[in-house]
C-alpha cells in the first residue's frame, strides 16, 4: 500500500458518520458486510439503497441527499456506471472522502473524483481488511 493510499485511509477514517452507498440486506453481499464491519467497529454508519427501508437494523435511506446527516466519507458497493452518478452527488452535498470497494470503481469514476477535488481510494485495500471484518 502506497503512503499516499495509507494518508487517504486515514483521513477518510478520521472523521464520521459514514455512509455505505449500495448497502444490502442479504448478508452474503458486500453491500452488507461493509455495513456492519462499520457496525463492528461501534462507528456511526448510515445505509444508502434505493428500494430498502432497513438494514441491519438502521433506517435506510432513498439516496445521500435523503440521508438526516451529510457522512464524513462514503464507501459505494454499486455497479461501475452507479459509482459514476454518486461522485457527481457526493460533491454536490460536500462529501469529499469516497472509497470504492472493489468492483465498484471505473477509471471514469476515479478520473471523475479527482478532478473534481475529492479524496478518493480506489484499487486499493477493501475497507473489510482494513477494519477487520468478522463475518459472525
Amino acid at each position: 500500500m502506497t503512503s499516499d493510499t495509507t494518508a487517504k485511509i486515514e483521513a477518510f477514517l478520521a472523521g464520521a458518520p459514514f455512509a455505505v452507498v449500495g448497502a444490502s440486506k442479504d448478508r452474503s453481499k458486500y453491500g452488507n458486510k461493509v455495513l456492519r464491519v462499520y457496525q463492528q467497529r461501534g462507528l456511526e454508519v448510515y445505509p444508502v439503497h434505493p428500494s430498502e427501508a432497513e438494514i441491519e437494523g438502521l433506517p435506510c435511506s432513498k439516496s445521500l441527499a435523503a440521508l438526516p446527516k451529510t457522512p464524513h466519507g462514503i464507501s459505494i458497493v454499486t455497479p461501475p456506471l452507479v459509482t459514476e452518478r454518486i461522485v457527481e452527488e457526493a460533491k454536490k452535498l460536500g462529501i469529499e472522502h469516497l472509497w470504492l470497494q472493489p468492483g465498484a470503481e471505473s477509471q471514469k469514476a476515479i478520473a471523475r473524483a479527482e478532478e473534481l477535488g475529492l479524496f478518493v481510494i480506489a484499487g486499493g485495500p477493501c475497507v473489510l481488511v482494513v477494519l477487520g471484518f468478522r463475518d459472525a
